[in-house]
């Protein structure tokens, strides 16, 4: 039997709108416009319903936003290449008695039958590879940021997920945050004047080491661990949740928080990339120690003249003596002829109060809203529509944050054509010999193939 819906008369839904808008710090009328426009998840028709979900990294990353994604699915399979991670998913998992299959090879995960969709969570050395075979066998796919190591990985995703018209959501929560979609809006429809400086505040990253080799763990596929980066003895420091400080496996911070204010900063621009780059390295690696960049400024220009300065903070260290919360160390500024916007995580605030409390005209540029990133993902698996963080999203963001990467390695400043996606002009040979990098094999492509 279908419930009856009871639709909110004007009245309610003004009130409602205006309780969300004291509790949240949003204003009313963009809460209004929000709860009108966001796509709410379907509910499942029944039981039968629900898509048969595939866990690939089964680390505290992957099991949250596996339990995240049960409000839509059940997870039938569970997969990574650390025995205990395999085994403490498949225990958080079971559910009713049954107890979801459990791999230590993805290829061999994407055959088990009735996977639907694929949770990719792994460290961002295997992104490309497991989002590449899942599309390939018929898949759709929730990934995790950055979406991959490289960029040639990404304009080889984008490819394949648009000839397969799989659905993949990268996973850039900030794309479904309101505060983050309102700065953007506003930032867009000129709400500053005219856009000149985009100040991006991320943490530092770790700074130690050397680091000793140790007996690998029982239970762990230390090669398997090391897929296409170069092998070397297992040092615990490069695996599991310290990956990210290692170039062989991800970019530091800047592919890290990255990800995600630089995600923001380049919707706001509404543009794919920048025209230049450059890095300054503010700490050294220690020798034998981490490898990526754990403090740096990268500056770029975009069309129309906007600088954006993506700086790490430290305790003692706040960028430019400009961070609006005392102790804040990530967010992102706007700054134009009319006044500055700052937006981060659970905090947006302006120069003046009307530059958010002043509704946009009628006409005005709006983004695509969406208050539900998982559910945005799902609702989208049954519509077949493209996500708020598609693959084309995830790549070009990406993409910013592996131009800083590049940067900073070769320590110059350096031109970039956001169109053929290449380095030009002076030190271009040299930088696009970083847009892909050698696999090691066997695994390169050839291991899904």
């Amino acid at each position: 039997m279908t419930p009856t819906r009871f639709p909110l008369s004007r009245r309610v839904f003004l009130q409602r709108c205006a309780a969300l808008a004291a509790t949240t710090g949003l204003p009313a009328w963009f809460i209004e416009r929000s709860l009108s426009a966001a796509e709410v998840p379907p509910a499942p028709r029944s039981a039968n319903d629900r898509p048969g979900m595939l866990l690939v990294g089964c680390g505290g990353m992957g099991r949250g936003d596996a339990n995240n994604a049960r409000r839509f699915g059940e997870v039938v399979a569970v997969c990574d290449v650390d025995e205990g991670h395999v085994e403490a998913a498949a225990k958080q998992f079971t559910q009713d008695g049954k107890t979801p299959a459990k791999f230590r090879d993805f290829r061999r995960a994407l055959e088990h039958p009735g996977v639907d969709v694929v949770i990719n969570a792994t460290p961002d050395h295997w992104h490309t590879l497991i989002n590449l075979a899942a599309v390939r066998a018929g898949k759709d796919v929730y990934a995790e940021k950055p979406l991959t190591l490289t960029l040639d990985e990404g304009r080889r995703l984008v490819t394949a997920v648009r000839e397969r018209r799989a659905v993949l959501q990268t996973g850039t929560q900030q794309r479904s945050d309101n505060r983050f979609r309102l700065a953007c809006e506003l930032v867009r429809n000129g709400r500053l004047g005219r856009l000149q400086q985009i100040l991006v505040y991320l943490p530092a990253g770790l700074r130690g080491g050397p680091f000793a080799p140790s007996p690998v763990p029982p239970g762990l596929d230390w090669d398997f661990y090391l897929g296409q980066a170069p092998k070397v003895d297992y040092v615990k420091e490069r695996c599991h949740t310290t990956f990210r400080y290692w170039l062989d496996y991800s970019g530091g911070t800047i592919t890290d928080w990255g990800a995600h204010h630089l995600d923001i900063a380049r919707w706001a621009l509404g543009q794919d990339g920048p025209l230049t780059v450059s890095g300054k390295v503010l700490a050294e690696p220690v020798p034998g120690g981490y490898t990526a960049i754990s403090e740096y400024e990268v500056t770029y220009t975009w069309a129309g003249g906007v600088r954006l300065v993506a700086r790490t903070t430290t305790d003692d260290n706040i960028f430019g003596g400009v961070v609006n919360k005392e102790g804040q160390r990530h967010g992102l500024r706007f700054e134009g002829t009319e006044g500055w916007l700052w937006v981060t995580r659970g905090d947006i605030d302006a120069s003046r109060d009307e530059i958010i409390s002043a509704p946009l005209p009628e006409g005005a540029e709006r983004l695509e809203a969406s208050a539900d990133h998982m559910g945005n993902f799902f609702a989208c698996v049954r519509s077949r529509k493209a996500p708020v963080a598609s693959v084309e999203v995830g790549h070009r963001s990406a993409s910013v944050c592996h131009l800083a990467t590049i940067a900073l390695r070769l320590r110059r400043p350096l031109t970039w054509d956001p169109v053929r996606e290449q380095f030009t002009g002076e030190g271009a040979a040299e930088a696009n010999a970083h847009v892909a990098r050698d696999m090691r094999r066997p695994y390169d492509y050839s291991f899904i193939a």
